[in-house]
């Protein structure tokens, strides 16, 4: 069944585009308060997904949620009996037991990651050159999660990596290759807007950490659209047939010789790379091609206009 699924090279799922049109229609389903139909279209979504799959667990998983009966009158109970014990203390315990909201978003590996990661950038760089660089971070992490949340797919806050990096977990649920191009491509894209406010706070304010900043941040994001390993250009890469790839190739070298920053030169090579790794999509992709070189452009340019040596740290 799941050789009849998945393509036995690439393993890449065969009803992609259909497990994405059911998804969001299941999802539409669910914030229209309509669990029972919703919970059909998770199930209809299962048979197109490989038994033993990732995303085949997952929607087992949420088929079973959706399937639970509500209890709101035993709930309603709950809270007024805390509220008949607890008198005047009522009002805080029941805030308190609505902070369960703010947990289940702020889990506790994203705090303690947050703050391992703050903690190693402040004894590298300083308190302030430490914050801003963990913040640019933070919101390459939040352009994919917000890109991920926005298509109605379940996703993470990230998790940090002190030292490494840091990355949200997404199910990606048999979604196209191209809406995985985009979702790797929301976050370098999120990164080039974070670095474009600390340019602009730079040129009101004359201060150092700010250009600093601004350029890291460019810097950093282009590092990691080089297309090889983990990295987003790595995810975004595998969109684009051969020929896209000869035009991502080229559009650095460009870039390269335009901007004057070698760091092109690395993109360069993992894109010529990924023209022998035969990993090609069945349809080209004009617009995740047009995306890539897009980002990597507006991160060249953010670099041309700060000038100078890229900043690892405050002046």
């Amino acid at each position: 069944m799941s050789a009849a699924l998945e393509c036995p090279r690439c393993h890449a799922l065969v009803h992609a585009e259909a497990l994405e049109r059911i998804s969001s229609q299941a999802r539409e389903l669910e914030n229209q308060g309509k669990p029972l139909e919703a919970r059909e279209r998770w199930l209809e979504a299962l048979q197109l997904l490989p038994a033993e799959s990732t995303q085949a667990a997952w929607v087992r998983d949420r088929a079973r949620q959706l399937g639970l009966p509500a209890r709101p009158e035993t709930q309603a109970g709950t809270k007024s009996k805390w509220a008949s014990k607890l008198g005047p203390l009522a009002p805080l315990a029941i805030a308190l037991s609505k902070a369960k909201v703010l947990l289940a978003v702020f889990k506790l590996n994203f705090l303690l990651s947050l703050a391992a990661f703050i903690g190693v950038y402040w004894a590298l760089w300083g308190l302030k050159f430490g914050l801003g660089f963990v913040g640019l971070i933070f919101l390459h992490e939040m352009g994919h999660f917000i890109d991920i949340k926005r298509r109605g797919l379940p996703a993470e806050m990230p998790v940090f990596l002190p030292g490494l990096g840091a990355y949200v977990r997404w199910q990606a649920l048999g979604v196209s290759r191209e809406t995985r191009a985009a979702v790797s491509l929301a976050g370098p894209l999120a990164g080039f807007l974070a670095a474009v406010a600390c340019a602009l706070v730079w040129w009101h304010t004359g201060s150092g950490i700010w250009a600093a900043l601004a350029r890291a941040s460019a810097w950093l994001n282009v590092l990691n659209l080089i297309p090889v390993w983990v990295l987003d250009g790595g995810q975004a890469v595998a969109a684009l047939d051969k020929q896209e790839r000869v035009w991502l190739l080229t559009s650095c070298l460009a870039l390269w010789l335009l901007f004057d920053q070698r760091v092109f030169i690395l993109v360069a090579l993992g894109a010529g790379f990924r023209l022998f790794t035969k990993d090609f999509p069945p349809q080209p992709s004009r617009t995740s091609t047009a995306y890539f070189i897009s980002v990597l452009t507006a991160l060249g340019l953010v670099m041309w206009a700060l000038h100078g040596p890229v900043a690892l740290g405050p002046r």
